[in-house]
C-alpha cells in the first residue's frame, strides 16, 4: 500500500488512479496523518450497482411519460 501526502496526489492524480485500476490501495495523507485511502471498486460493489440501474430503468419504462396531461401551454405560463 502506497501513502501519498495530499499535495502529491493531487499533482499525480492521473498517474494514482492508474494505479487504483491496477489493483493497488492508496492512502493520502495531510500533514502525516492518514486522512483517505483510494481504492479499487469490490467487484460486488460493481454488480450492485448494475442490478439497481436494471431495476430503476426498468421502473421508469413502465411509467408514463409525466407532462403529457398538462393543460397550459407555455405561453399561459409566463403570463
Amino acid at each position: 500500500m502506497k501513502t501519498v501526502s495530499a499535495a502529491d496526489a493531487n499533482r499525480q492524480f492521473s498517474a494514482l488512479l492508474r494505479r487504483v485500476a491496477q489493483g493497488e490501495q492508496i492512502v493520502i495523507t495531510s500533514r502525516g496523518k492518514p486522512v483517505a485511502t483510494i481504492a479499487p471498486l469490490a467487484p460486488e460493489a460493481d454488480a450492485a450497482r448494475e442490478s439497481a440501474r436494471a431495476r430503476l430503468l426498468a421502473r421508469l419504462n413502465a411509467q408514463p411519460a409525466s407532462g403529457a396531461l398538462r393543460e397550459w401551454t407555455r405561453d399561459e405560463l409566463y403570463d
